[in-house]
């Protein structure tokens, strides 16, 4: 089963990670450490396919090429 893409990227001023899904306009989240702002991403992944879905919208498939920058 494809996954969606996931860009991570370190904020050295808010000293936090922040980390969004490509596939899924404006889906993005945050933690203090990697592990934690995975964990918030797959809720915000979560979420966000919710919404879409209540709003009728469609939910984009993940790209066939998934990425992890870390």
């Amino acid at each position: 089963m494809a996954e969606y893409s996931i860009f991570m990227q370190y904020d050295p001023q808010d000293n936090i990670y922040v980390v969004s899904i490509p596939e899924l306009p404006g889906c993005m989240a945050y933690g203090e450490t990697k592990e934690e702002a995975l964990r918030e991403i797959d809720v915000a992944k979560e979420l966000w396919i919710e919404s879409a879905l209540e709003d009728g919208q469609s939910v984009p498939e993940p790209s066939l090429f998934n990425s992890v920058a870390v």
